[in-house]
């Protein structure tokens, strides 16, 4: 009996990130611990076999050797379309991180909804992880992610609000004692992306 969509899904993944040799930054944890957590909190919120699949397989174009064809080969033409929406495409004329950031806003702000909902699992996980081991790249990342999520409103409402809830705690974290980071760093921080439409 063949596996299903969401095995055939994970072991591809699995496969492909290892390959690549690519681990988690913080934790040296194989890559793949960060596909599945995404996986299970889109799951969470849908059956959606070809959504759950497209969550394992989120990171493969933009981080390993596999493309786009590859995985419309492997898996259809839907779950491919949901990874080309969550792909940040190489911006070469971006000039600094906030372009390039604004660059990849818009093209999640564009995705379908069902892509919006996997990119909120992604800033979901991701958040926990950069707040726990990297305190000062979190300053900027959070900032990035609260003006990203309010460009993600078609996906699901309740990973919305878990991504809100998720950056919001992150903030205030960095608030206290001993990171201390005034509001009005994080004011200015935010004018650098200026207003997106």
């Amino acid at each position: 009996m063949r596996d299903s969509l969401e095995e055939q899904a994970r072991r591809y993944a699995t496969e492909a990130h290892a390959a690549a040799g690519q681990r988690r930054k913080y934790t040296d944890e194989p890559y793949i611990v960060h596909p599945a957590a995404v996986a299970e909190l889109v799951r969470s919120v849908t059956d959606d076999e070809q959504m759950i699949a497209a969550a394992w397989l989120h990171d493969t174009v933009e981080d390993t050797p596999s493309t786009i064809d590859d995985i419309e080969r492997h898996f259809g033409p839907r779950v491919a379309e949901l990874v080309d929406q969550l792909t940040d495409s190489a911006q070469p004329a971006a000039k600094n991180r906030a372009a390039r950031k604004l660059a990849h806003f818009r093209h999640t702000a564009d995705a379908s909804p069902e892509a919006q909902t996997i990119k909120l699992a992604d800033i979901i996980d991701n958040t926990r992880a950069i707040v726990q081991y990297d305190a000062d790249f979190a300053r900027v990342y959070l900032v990035e992610k609260q003006i990203q999520i309010q460009l993600l409103r078609q996906g699901d409402s309740h990973l919305w609000r878990q991504a809100e809830q998720t950056i919001k705690q992150g903030l205030a974290q960095l608030a206290q004692p001993p990171y201390s980071v005034p509001e009005s760093w994080f004011v200015k921080q935010a004018a650098k992306y200026g207003a997106i439409n």
